[in-house]
């Protein structure tokens, strides 16, 4: 691609590269120039503009950008997303659906050393989407790029991008109850939009006494197809009354804990065909914590294992809640 300044006598069919004021009217870079804004330009006196001109082999921003996003995404539906029109040099990629990023880390690391000018930026693997969040835009920086290079990009990163939704289609909530305990319809209410904003159904809502037996006897009975347990006291150790009634109802606890700070007391579990999360207090709050990646993992139908749990902890350190009656710093444990 040729870029610089050139007389206006000799930028026909040039492309504008930075934006011109004349008068009334504003020719906005990216225009590419024909007789009429060329007249515009010398009637306004305006003698030189800088342009881009495409020479042979080069593709133009908006092809590159179409072919590099059929590249990423061959099969939207499949894919479960969309892409937008190409504009400057840009495709959109958005969640067609609620469900989670799925990436091919190496895949898109790869596409992004072809040549500085073709780029693609995401959200990090496993986020969280709603219908029209953004989960990617390509986007080619120059006028133009070699074709070359937009099919050394393309090859690279093929099928690299998608959303992977939510395989589950509802959800039991077992809550257990504390005499004197603080009221439960909040947290249920976080619980709930979370489910929600997964496109899944709070099908079964069980309170309980905090009880191994009441707890055990309500995991077998909840409907759903999957199973969160928020308790009325912090489970603090895995043979703790939610973990213990899990094993006692017949099921096996997977992982205690993990290193996400909201998060810490998570347990994840099975109970026949059905996974089982015991939710972190936090949880009965809205605000992110690391209840949310676990939950729209498993809903996802993404295997996770104690090893996918203790890799969370790179990222882990969440936003701090100044309120926290126990700040994470500034005083001990009495």
């Amino acid at each position: 691609m040729k870029f610089g300044p050139v007389p206006v006598a000799e930028a026909a069919g040039a492309i504008l590269a930075h934006s011109v004021s004349t008068g009334m009217r504003k020719l906005r870079k990216g225009l590419v120039l024909g007789g009429d804004e060329l007249s515009v330009l010398a009637e306004n006196g305006v003698q030189e503009v800088t342009v881009a001109r495409l020479e042979p082999g080069d593709t133009h921003e908006d092809a590159a950008a179409q072919a590099l996003a059929d590249a990423l995404v061959p099969d939207p539906a499949a894919a479960n997303v969309t892409l937008s029109k190409p504009f400057t040099g840009r495709v959109n990629i958005l969640a067609a659906s609620p469900g989670i990023v799925g990436l091919d880390v190496a895949a898109v690391e790869r596409f992004n050393q072809v040549h500085p000018m073709i780029t693609v930026a995401t959200v990090p693997p496993y986020q969280q989407m709603t219908p029209r969040g953004m989960v990617a835009t390509i986007k080619v920086i120059s006028y133009a790029v070699p074709e070359i290079d937009v099919t050394r990009a393309a090859e690279a990163a093929r099928s690299a991008i998608r959303l992977i939704a939510p395989v589950h289609g509802s959800a039991g909530l077992i809550v257990s109850d504390i005499p004197g305990g603080p009221s439960n319809d909040k947290g249920i209410a976080a619980i709930r939009g979370r489910v929600e904003a997964l496109g899944m159904d709070l099908c079964d809502i069980r309170t309980v006494p905090h009880r191994e037996e009441a707890m055990s006897a309500a995991l077998q009975d909840v409907a759903g197809d999957m199973v969160m347990i928020l308790t009325g006291s912090a489970t603090s150790d895995p043979l703790d009354v939610a973990p213990a009634a899990l094993r006692y109802a017949g099921g096996r606890v997977d992982r205690f804990g993990m290193p996400v700070d909201p998060g810490n007391l998570l347990f994840l579990g099975q109970l026949g065909s059905r996974p089982v999360i015991g939710l972190p207090g936090c949880a009965r709050s809205p605000a992110l914590n690391g209840a949310d990646w676990v939950l729209s993992r498993v809903a996802c139908g993404i295997t996770t294992t104690g090893a996918d749990i203790a890799a969370m902890g790179v990222g882990g350190l969440l936003k701090e809640i100044p309120t926290r009656p126990q700040p994470r710093a500034g005083k001990k444990r009495g």
